[in-house]
């Protein structure tokens, strides 16, 4: 080192020194262009840079990461979404398994629950089924007893409908409608109640070793 450099060395010590002793920290930091940088705080414009905390004498005795960035922030909050959602599912695993096996002592157990459910809602299929069968055939009679009047029937001459025999067809065709509805709604609920169970099966084999 030339005597200019250690000229400069031994200002910038006796700088940092006198610094420390006037404010009680000094930090130095790099910027972008790689240039070095000391004081007693860090402007606004460097927050996002790391900083080293200096002693008495220019030693480094400290390391202060800098601010996040917008995208560091939002990248550390997707992260820790992230982690909370698998501590969530984890959560959700236990319990479930506990259940199980607190539930169940044998895949016979689970085998009969699941029979009885799914017996249960094919119950209410085969009733919707019926039901629905007789109010086609109800619509059916009636659609033929419309065609007689207008608006079904083209027939200029042809009388207008009655009322109570409109408002009947009305009713049926929305019982039709909500009746199909509630019979698929039903059947997607068995699917997802057979699911669920071979699930559970699944599981409490693996949980007792049965696999």
């Amino acid at each position: 080192m030339n005597k200019r450099w250690q000229i400069l060395a031994a200002l910038m010590a006796a700088l940092i020194a006198f610094n420390a002793q006037a404010q009680g920290k000094v930090y130095r930091w790099v910027d972008d262009e790689g240039v070095t940088h000391f004081g007693d705080s860090v402007p606004a414009e460097y927050a996002t840079k790391d900083r080293e905390v200096l002693n008495d004498y220019g030693v480094a005795v400290a390391s202060q990461e800098g601010a996040q960035t917008a995208d560091e922030l939002a990248a550390s909050a997707e992260q820790e979404q992230a982690i909370a959602e698998q501590q969530r599912r984890e959560q959700a695993t236990r319990a479930r398994d506990e259940t199980l096996l607190t539930t169940y002592l044998s895949v016979d157990e689970i085998e009969s629950l699941r029979n009885r459910r799914t017996e249960m809602l094919d119950g209410q299929i085969n009733y919707t089924e019926v039901y629905l069968e007789a109010l086609r055939e109800k619509l059916g009679r009636l659609q033929k007893d419309a065609a007689r009047f207008r608006p079904y029937n083209s027939d200029p001459q042809a009388p207008p409908i009655h009322e109570n025999l409109a408002r009947e067809l009305s009713d049926t065709l929305d019982s039709i409608i909500r009746y199909e509805k509630t019979l698929t709604d039903t059947r997607e609920r068995k699917l997802a109640v057979v699911a669920k169970f071979d699930e559970d099966i699944s599981r409490f084999r693996e949980l007792k070793g049965l696999n």
